[in-house]
């Protein structure tokens, strides 16, 4: 398979997360959009913003969730590369990362607990492989 960044299956994941990560910033700016209007959203912001309805306050913290543990992401997969350290743990652990992220976005916003959790563990789980691959022989 020929994967579009570099032939790189590492990198690609890589890339896809940062869309997802820029992606993830405008349903919660929406949903902040939609409660203070369009005059504070364009406005200087000076005033204190009203407080966001249950689905966008969720949908705050999972997009803060993916920006907490995207630099340690980021920094995994760059010196995998660059390390040569990839192999069977980076592919899957960069699956994992993505794909369990993906999921974590609308389930937080659902309000499903357990399978929230569940997504949240598989991307953890993804991260650690990346990392992990970097000490392994």
């Amino acid at each position: 398979m020929s994967w579009p960044v570099s032939g790189s299956p590492e990198l690609t994941m890589l890339a896809l997360t940062l869309v997802l990560a820029f992606v993830s910033l405008f349903p919660a700016a929406a949903g902040r959009t939609k409660v203070n209007g369009l005059d504070w959203n364009a406005g200087s912001r000076d005033t204190t913003p009203k407080t966001p309805d249950v689905v966008t306050q969720r949908l705050e913290r999972a997009q803060a969730n993916l920006w907490e543990t995207l630099p340690l992401f980021i920094g995994a997969v760059l010196i995998s590369e660059v390390a040569d350290k990839t192999g069977a743990l980076t592919f899957w652990g960069t699956q994992a990362f993505f794909w369990g992220r993906l999921a974590y976005i609308p389930l937080y916003a659902a309000g499903t607990p357990y399978l929230r959790s569940l997504a949240w563990m598989v991307a953890t789980l993804g991260l650690m492989a990346v990392l992990a691959a970097l000490f392994l022989p």
